[in-house]
């Protein structure tokens, strides 16, 4: 997004379903089931046939994952190929053969409290492995024994694969703490059997509050810092003989999580002299549908600022402002978090001004300094806040290079 671009906004439960999908790539499904690769197998000896006269061994090994994407619910298919050599033993003959087995997977990305993404796998069954035996004619007796040895591996088959899903290290590669990650700390909740489910748009929900958090935008509103204020001189007052300028800096912001206290009451209007910028008025907010469920911040930006007003002679005043501006994290397209900021009516600011010398503090009075310098300092702060690439995260592009 660019500076001019406006942001289209989606709701954090659209944000969910849209990190989600980006989140869990193929790649990352291949990484989470990669660990069965190469696991070997050993099924047998069993007796088979009439009074398990027959007996067979297969050993084998689990080949590479075939991964298909379906459905817009974050579903794949997963294809795991399974070779076998069978050595049946029959009456003293012994029959080797080749097994291919097929084990058809499910896997649904689920989301989990607080702020898990879980890889769920149904457990397999038999009829999720399909077997073909590879052989020339092996004769009457042997070919009785291909379905019951089928049915037989598998089953087995099955029941090696879902003890695989089910041990803590597979299931930790299947579990993706996003809290956790994002934070660079150790998960709690990787490799615990069970969790409590929540669907893609209470993640969303949840992702904004845990993640977006008075810290984070601290950092991101911190480098406003040291900015410079300035502004003038402008001539002003009757006939224009009075010059004004005025110098300052920004000091460190304050950022809390919106107490949604009334607003104070604004201050008895005073003469203002100086040029009142046309757009001082409050930035509107963008649509929402529900405004009451957005994560909010109250940042205060303090400004140190020192006045000069020349009329004949200079007349210099120092003060200490405290500029309110609304945040409010939104959620945009494609998969942006935007910090968007509301900047302060004039009135809305505290200001403390002091005079330096008697003349000084008169004239201070007579021509309203102090709503001049607020009108001044709003206008500022609304130039600074309008742009809103300082204050966006392109989330998709943190996830395409993100390990998880």
């Amino acid at each position: 997004m660019t500076p001019s671009d406006e942001p289209v906004w989606i709701d954090y439960a659209e944000f969910g379903e849209r990190f989600v999908a980006a989140a869990v790539t193929e790649s990352r499904i291949e990484a989470a089931v990669s660990g069965m690769a190469g696991r070997g197998m050993t099924i047998g000896p069993f007796g088979i046939g009439p009074a398990g006269l027959a007996r067979f061994v297969a050993t084998g090994s689990v080949g590479k994952p075939t991964i298909i994407r379906r459905g817009p619910h974050v579903h794949f298919d997963v294809a795991l190929p399974v070779k076998l050599r069978v050595d049946v033993t029959l009456g003293g003959q012994r029959l080797r053969l080749e097994a291919v087995v097929d084990i058809d997977l499910r896997l649904h990305a689920r989301t989990a409290n607080p702020l898990l993404i879980v890889i769920d796998i149904p457990p397999v069954t038999g009829r999720d492995v399909s077997f073909v035996m590879r052989a020339q004619a092996i004769g009457a007796a042997f070919d009785l024994l291909v379905d019951p040895i089928a049915k037989l591996v598998q089953n087995e088959v099955a029941n090696r694969i879902n003890g695989i899903l089910e041990d803590p290290d597979a299931q930790r590669g299947r579990t993706f703490d996003v809290e956790a990650i994002l934070n660079g700390s150790r998960s709690r909740y990787r490799g615990r059997p069970t969790h409590e489910w929540i669907d893609y748009g209470d993640f969303g929900h949840r992702f904004f509050e845990r993640i977006v958090t008075a810290d984070r935008v601290r950092e991101v509103v911190e480098s406003m810092a040291g900015k410079p204020i300035e502004v003038g001189p402008i001539r002003t007052g009757p006939g224009k003989k009075a010059q004004v300028a005025v110098q300052g800096t920004v000091r460190l912001p304050r950022v809390v999580e919106s107490t949604h206290d009334p607003a104070p009451a604004a201050p008895e209007p005073v003469i203002a002299e100086l040029p009142t910028p046309a757009d001082h008025h409050p930035m509107p907010a963008a649509d929402t549908a529900d405004k009451a469920d957005l994560v909010t911040f109250d940042l205060t930006i303090p400004v140190s600022l020192d006045i000069t007003v020349n009329v004949l002679q200079s007349n210099r005043y120092s003060a200490e402002l405290l500029v309110p501006v609304a945040l409010t994290a939104r959620a945009a397209e494609p998969l942006l978090i935007v910090i968007d900021a509301v900047p302060p009516a004039p009135e809305d600011i505290e200001l403390e001004l002091k005079a330096q010398g008697l003349r000084a503090a008169t004239l201070g009075k007579l021509a309203g300094i102090r709503r001049q310098v607020a009108v001044q300092v709003a206008s500022v702060v609304r130039a600074e806040v309008a742009d809103t690439a300082r204050r966006t995260i392109d989330v998709g592009a943190r996830l395409d290079g993100t390990r998880v």
